[in-house]
């Protein structure tokens, strides 16, 4: 499925509503050996950077990174922020070596008002599993889950399930997971718990923040990373 990215607010919501409608939620990869963790951080000049981090699973040990940076023409509205990062996110992708078997997004999946965050837009484009690991939520209401690591409760938009609030550590802040495209809601939250560490956010997408923020920084493509 191909997209066109130089359109017009119109244009955009009419390609997410496209998108969603091709949105498989359900099940999971029968065998997950690597699991990459994308982010993507702008600056107020509109110059976009692109982290995608390549992790084996579930040991969480790093085997690649790559990085992209462009400047950005879309306009910032929100919920339609794939419009702005994903680009960049494709082009680093063509830089991998190693073909993750997940993806997943600082962002949003399905957790979305027209069902197409950024893990579903990418994730449909190039037909791989994709989850959304967001720190806050864009829609839904939600009873808040227990106190212990591993606590979920549903994220609900009337009466669809959207995704699950995840409590990755005991008594802190929790973080809001949707499937993106390939994955079913509650297979999100399982890949997710088997991802995090020490932190809040699972290592894949923690990893892609502090990178793309050192990124972001020195303005420098440090390109192609192997381990």
């Amino acid at each position: 499925m191909s997209v066109h990215w130089n359109c017009s607010v119109e244009e955009a919501i009419a390609i997410q509503k496209e998108i969603a409608g091709n949105v498989i939620i359900a099940g999971k990869p029968e065998k997950i050996d690597h699991i990459a963790g994308i982010d993507v951080a702008l600056t107020p000049d509109n110059k976009g950077y692109c982290i995608i981090a390549v992790f084996s699973f579930p040991d969480m040990e790093l085997c690649e990174e790559v990085f992209s940076s462009d400047t950005i023409n879309f306009p910032y509205v929100p919920g339609l922020l794939s419009f702005r990062e994903g680009l960049l996110v494709l082009k680093a992708y063509e830089k991998l070596s190693i073909k993750p078997d997940v993806m997943v997004f600082d962002g949003q999946g399905i957790a979305h008002p027209r069902r197409c965050g950024i893990a579903s837009h990418i994730g449909v484009l190039l037909d791989i599993p994709s989850i959304g690991c967001a720190k806050s939520r864009l829609c839904g209401t939600y009873i808040e889950p227990g106190q212990d690591r591993g606590a979920r409760a549903y994220l609900y938009d009337k009466e669809e399930i959207i995704g699950v609030v995840l409590r990755t550590r005991a008594h802190v802040k929790p973080v809001f997971i949707s499937p993106g495209h390939k994955i079913g809601i509650d297979e999100a939250a399982d890949i997710m718990m088997q991802c995090t560490g020490n932190y809040r956010i699972p290592v894949p997408t923690r990893y892609a923040h502090c990178r793309v923020t050192e990124y972001k920084r020195s303005g420098v493509d440090t390109g192609l990373k192997s381990y």
